[in-house]
């Protein structure tokens, strides 16, 4: 089977491929280190929901001792 000159030209080459698969490299990098920021976004936001809740009792335990006081 023959191919046209046209099909040929739109064959992959190994130059092609290497581009590609630095390509994909270059994304899977930028995929990771995305990944890595969005943890800490997580994390951060883990963090401050934990210390929210922590102020939230605090601030229950003050009110009990005050309304004891009578103010």
């Amino acid at each position: 089977m023959t191919i046209t000159p046209e099909q040929f030209n739109k064959l992959a080459t190994r130059e092609d491929q290497d581009a590609l698969k630095k390509d994909v490299e270059e994304i899977k990098s930028d995929v990771k280190q995305m990944l890595s920021t969005l943890d800490g976004v997580a994390k951060s936001f883990k963090d401050h929901e934990i210390e929210h809740i922590s102020n939230i009792a605090a601030h229950d335990r003050f009110e009990e001792r005050i309304n004891i006081l009578g103010f």
